[in-house]
């Protein structure tokens, strides 16, 4: 019995011992680089698009919600879409717009920042992260002008600073660090004014985590692209707290009762 020698594929890349400690650029200098392209003129009002999001600093930290509604035009495309996930273990990260382009860009920023990270031996600061994700989204610019918008909502804990954060951005890569509370999606008006009549700098992650599913509910009944808790079908707000001891998500089962009790006790 022979054996053949299989020499690598020239094809792969070759990463040496000194590697970039940014993803993208590692990607970009092997023309790997992630790119979508549209050709022509499409109709993007059937591409299914994220809605509400927004977070809350509180005490210890930040609370990050968002609905779980997606729409194509006026069609409700999924009742169950995940918009609030963790970027790294003290961080996390929401999406609002075109929903999967929204949720490959996660993907990636998840990658970059557990790449800094095992190369550095170190997680980039929390104004790091947020300066990554606002080249990525600075990335999408062209898509952006055909409608294809991704608009993320980022938060996180600073261990440095023993404090919660949160960074808004705007459809050209713009990054601004909000204070108290921020929204954005088809339903953020409606959220951040529910927001400026309840919020109390002193607030407990449990008064928070309501205030964030009222704000959703408010926003729900104004926006029909927004989708309130369902509790005959067990659909309720994807709700993250991001503290000292890091990402946390809270279950269903501790959502039911307070989404109940809000929709009971609501004019």
């Amino acid at each position: 019995m022979t054996h053949e020698r299989h020499e690598p594929s020239s094809a792969l890349p070759v990463f040496g011992s000194h590697m970039d400690t940014s993803f993208l650029s590692l990607l970009d200098q092997h023309g790997m680089t992630p790119s979508w392209t549209l050709a022509g003129n499409p109709d993007v009002s059937a591409i299914p698009e994220a809605t509400t999001i927004l977070a809350i600093q509180y005490a210890g930290g930040v609370v990050m919600a968002g609905d779980r509604r997606a729409t194509a035009g006026n069609v409700i495309a999924h009742t169950k879409m995940k918009k609030v996930y963790p970027a790294d273990k003290f961080s996390a990260v929401a999406i609002s717009g075109t929903a999967g382009m929204a949720v490959e860009m996660i993907k990636l920023f998840q990658t970059e920042l557990e790449h800094y990270e095992k190369i550095e031996g170190m997680r980039l600061s929390l104004e790091g992260k947020a300066n990554y994700l606002a080249r990525m989204v600075r990335g999408n610019l062209s898509l952006a002008f055909q409608g294809l918008v991704v608009v993320p909502l980022f938060c996180g804990y600073d261990e440095h600073d023993e404090t919660g954060r949160l960074y808004t951005f705007d459809v050209v890569g713009g990054r601004y660090e909000e204070d108290r509370y921020a929204a954005t999606g088809s339903g953020g008006t409606e959220a951040r004014s529910f927001l400026k009549g309840v919020y109390e700098a002193d607030a407990s992650e449990e008064t928070a985590m309501r205030w964030a599913v009222e704000a959703l509910i408010a926003a729900a009944e104004e926006d029909a692209a927004t989708g309130g808790p369902d509790i005959r079908r067990g659909i309720f707000p994807t709700v993250v707290v991001v503290g000292s001891e890091g990402f946390r998500e809270i279950s269903d089962d501790a959502l039911a009762p307070l989404a109940a009790s809000i929709l009971e006790n609501r004019p």
